[in-house]
């Protein structure tokens, strides 16, 4: 049988969706595609907030249940698979907040899971990060638990690094050493968020714009001084932290520097985050693999070289997994956890008090 795996991330640069088949020990990805999100629906979840009304946010959630489900129909016409042959569909959905240290702590993602398995005819697991919540947990990041079952080497340290809107990194050191992992924050996000308000691009196509700008350097600083880059592990973030909003209050010092100039300093913002979290909890480390959108970013990818001297920086790829394909690929790992009722979470990365099934389970009404 096969898994299917969804996942919409910060970015929201399209829907990630994969086959993959399980053996023992093994996997292999027996498709995979990315669906498009429309820029107006895009532009919309971004919207959302602490102060959306329901209305809105229980509309976008069956419009992306919709699209989920479409881009699973997609991906099984390329294939030539039948619902009959997926045993489940895992969906992240799309993260619309996510406050693990609030009181109480709350995280929520959308993207009605009753709708995908009512129109695939697949049973659908969704829902994953509360009950890691539940258990004292911050809810995230999910994949250092797929790494750790198929990218950890048995001779050496190694970080496995996904770079989306927000960046997050898994330590993977030689057993029997303990996986840690944690979200080092922005990644892309807020290099595309900036972009897009000056050039009405999705994204700065290999750091291109950033180019043509220079750091400033007392603006890199103020931003490196936020406190949650000097919390201490568990700990994860998103855009609900991490915005323009929280960009352009420390730009009020700055109020006459070029946009591509802020565009560089970003850039190095992402870089200096990335680098200095692998320096200072995984130092041993002599391989850094890549996943996510971030591995398209020549900029971003050289200046994680730069810093990161005497590391191998590279991508997934080299360790047979499509970097592309990683969290679409981790969240049909994490169905077949829950089916099998086997815990998906790590505590020592999200902090939780113990190891819990993630996810809930929708059965199709189709079969």
């Amino acid at each position: 049988m096969y898994y299917i795996g969804l996942m919409s991330g910060t970015s929201m640069d399209a829907i990630d969706v994969a086959v993959v088949r399980f053996d023992t020990g093994s996997l292999s990805l027996a498709g995979y595609h990315q669906y498009p999100i429309a820029d107006d629906i895009r532009r919309e979840v971004r919207a959302l907030s602490s102060t959306s009304a329901l209305e809105d946010i229980a509309r976008l959630d069956a419009v992306l249940g919709g699209l989920f489900a479409d881009a699973v129909t997609t991906l099984l016409d390329e294939t030539g698979l039948k619902a009959r042959d997926i045993a489940a569909i895992g969906s992240h959905g799309q993260t619309v907040l996510h406050l693990p240290d609030a009181t109480p702590p709350r995280t929520l993602q959308i993207g009605d899971p009753n709708i995908i398995a009512c129109r695939t005819g697949v049973v659908t697991v969704a829902d994953f990060r509360r009950m890691d919540l539940a258990a004292g947990g911050q809810g995230a990041p999910l994949a250092p638990t797929f790494h750790a079952h198929y990218l950890r080497s048995p001779d050496l340290d190694r970080v496995i690094l996904n770079i989306g809107g927000i960046a997050n990194i898994t330590i993977l050191p030689r057993e029997p050493a303990t996986v840690t992992g944690f979200d080092t924050g922005p990644g892309n996000g807020l290099l595309d968020d900036w972009n897009f308000l000056h050039n009405r691009t999705v994204m700065d196509k290999d750091g291109a714009w950033a180019g043509t700008g220079t750091v400033v350097a007392e603006l890199l600083r103020d931003l490196l001084d936020d406190p949650y880059f000097s919390l201490p592990p568990p700990k994860s973030t998103g855009r609900d932290y991490f915005n323009l909003a929280w960009l352009n209050n420390r730009l009020e010092a700055y109020p006459d520097t070029p946009p591509e100039d802020v565009q560089a300093t970003l850039l190095q913002l992402s870089i200096r985050n990335i680098a200095t979290a692998i320096t200072a909890v995984a130092p041993p480390a002599r391989e850094v693999y890549i996943c996510g959108g971030g591995v398209h970013n020549a900029a971003l990818v050289n200046g994680l070289r730069d810093a990161l001297q005497g590391v191998h920086v590279g991508s997934t790829a080299e360790l047979g997994i499509d970097p592309d394909a990683v969290e679409a690929m981790t969240f049909a790992w994490l169905a077949r956890r829950r089916l099998d009722r086997e815990p998906g979470n790590l505590p020592s990365v999200t902090g939780a008090r113990k190891e819990v099934l993630l996810g809930g389970v929708y059965d199709s009404s189709n079969k």
